[in-house]
């Protein structure tokens, strides 16, 4: 967003696509649309799809939407249909214990994606998402997913790829991390057989 424009408030939305259909829309972000196009091609969201159409068609769906610091982007527990890519900013994940005390889990930063278990799933959040500080997103919700399922199937299927990919990296990474708490908490060691 150039420094002319106004900034919309948090939760609501602009498009943000790198393809314009209106001359007016063409050459207003033609001076954006370059860094984006860079931006979104180094995501793994994006994985593989940099060069083609559907980059460009996926890239046209994304809108932005702005939060400031301490604002919650996600509610653990509620139903949603968005996923976002973070553009600037950093938002964290936390998660209720028992005990009703907050964890902070997660980090995320430019390129990182949140919220797409809800898509996949169609489950509760699992976290809340709070902005660190202001941050900008990039949105896509199920609808639009939808839209892509039904014009290009190879395509989705490589987004549905990349989405995997990335639960599988978070998998690995939480795994060795619960076996280093255990491993500080002293409960490392197999049980005795008797």
């Amino acid at each position: 967003m150039g420094p002319r424009e106004a900034i919309p408030p948090a939760g609501r939305a602009r498009r943000v696509g790198v393809c314009g259909s209106a001359e007016e829309a063409y050459y207003g972000r033609m001076a954006e649309a370059a860094p984006l196009k860079e931006f979104l091609a180094k995501t793994s969201f994006f994985g593989g799809l940099a060069g083609t159409p559907v980059f460009d068609r996926l890239a046209d769906m994304l809108r932005e939407k702005e939060f400031k610091k301490g604002e919650v982007v996600l509610r653990e527990g509620e139903t949603g249909n968005s996923m976002y890519i973070v553009l600037s900013g950093t938002l964290y994940a936390t998660r209720k214990c028992e005990d009703g005390s907050d964890v902070r889990m997660l980090l995320f930063r430019p390129g990182d994606f949140v919220g797409v278990t809800t898509l996949i799933e169609m489950e509760p959040r699992p976290f809340t998402i709070t902005a660190e500080k202001d941050t900008k997103l990039l949105e896509l919700d199920s609808k639009d997913l939808y839209q892509l399922y039904k014009q290009d199937l190879k395509a989705y299927v490589l987004v549905l790829q990349n989405i995997n990919r990335e639960l599988c990296r978070r998998l690995r990474k939480a795994g060795a991390r619960i076996a280093h708490l255990t491993r500080l908490a002293g409960l490392d060691h197999a049980p005795e057989h008797h």
